[in-house]
């Protein structure tokens, strides 16, 4: 139980460590593609296991709610950055609007979980802003006048229901046959999200390792500049709800700072110039370094 505890609390030498280790050492061989995913649909297994799956319809019902953080995510914020990038670097500000333009990412409900935020209402967020992407990010490209960006909605799809809705269903069958199980290990479930979190870093920082090192300089002043953009995400996503609890904020603010920039990699591998690729594989950097000094802040508000 102790461990728990203590893994629960100093979770960022974890997610730190996974970036460290897949930078210096990483896995001498690629992975398949399903391992990320499947370490993602495992970590929302277990968040499923200590919400109620009512809780999240609930959510998904107050739709005025839904549609208002549904418009910050997924215009305002992202048409606000890319305009106030555009003053500096034209490639730049496409790249932050890619970013910036992806749904709440599909761990969010363990990373709120992380915070101690409103779980259930982080899981609402994320089934709501996946199944607006396919619509959302071409329209933005088009509103900027960039054709380029195409989803394939049957895949996002696809890619949602094995993600988010099968762990839904196997978490409420084991804990509906289970219940006296899940009771016991309740506490265990966080810190072995932890660990899950560190080994998909490992394994997605392993295989961008090549891009992220490739030029130093440029990097540099990219990463700084994603650290500030990343901050700035956490702060708006904060204030989005501002006559929201403190567990609301924190579930509004992880869905904006922390979103599906794994998608925004297979986007820009498919659709944009190389640079927009490194920027997106970049993006991992404050991804998973911001959520402790986050933590840090939230718990003296």
């Amino acid at each position: 139980m102790r461990a728990g505890k203590f893994i629960e609390k100093h979770f960022w030498i974890f997610l730190i460590g996974g970036i460290v280790l897949g930078l210096w050492d990483p896995i001498p061989f690629r992975a398949p593609d399903f391992i990320p995913k499947l370490i993602l649909g495992m970590m929302l297994l277990l968040v499923f296991l200590k919400i109620d799956a009512l809780e999240i319809l609930d959510n998904i019902r107050n739709y005025r709610l839904m549609i208002y953080i549904a418009a910050f995510y997924m215009f305002i914020i992202p048409l606000a950055f890319y305009f106030s990038m555009l003053i500096f670097d034209a490639e730049f500000a496409i790249g932050i609007l890619l970013l910036t333009a992806m749904p709440a990412g599909v761990s969010t409900p363990a990373l709120a979980d992380i915070l101690k935020g409103n779980v259930s209402l982080s899981m609402s967020l994320v089934l709501v802003t996946q199944l607006m992407a396919p619509f959302t990010v071409p329209l933005l490209f088009w509103i900027i006048g960039n054709h380029s960006v195409s989803i394939n909605k049957l895949l996002v799809f696809k890619d949602i229901s094995m993600l988010v809705f099968l762990p839904l269903i196997i978490s409420q069958v084991i804990k509906k046959y289970f219940p006296v199980a899940i009771s016991k290990t309740r506490d265990l479930i966080t810190p072995f999200n932890v660990f899950l979190l560190f080994a998909f870093e490992y394994i997605v920082i392993s295989a961008q390792r090549e891009i992220i090192l490739a030029n130093p300089a440029t990097l540099i002043w990219e990463t700084v500049i994603l650290y500030i953009v990343f901050i700035l995400l956490h702060i708006a996503g904060y204030m989005i709800y501002y006559r929201g609890s403190k567990e609301n904020r924190i579930s509004v603010a992880t869905g904006a700072a922390y979103m599906n920039n794994g998608m925004a990699i297979v986007l820009a591998a498919s659709y944009f110039k190389p640079e927009i690729l490194v920027l997106m594989v970049l993006s991992e950097l404050p991804w998973n370094t911001l959520l402790a000094p986050f933590k840090k802040v939230i718990s003296r508000l």
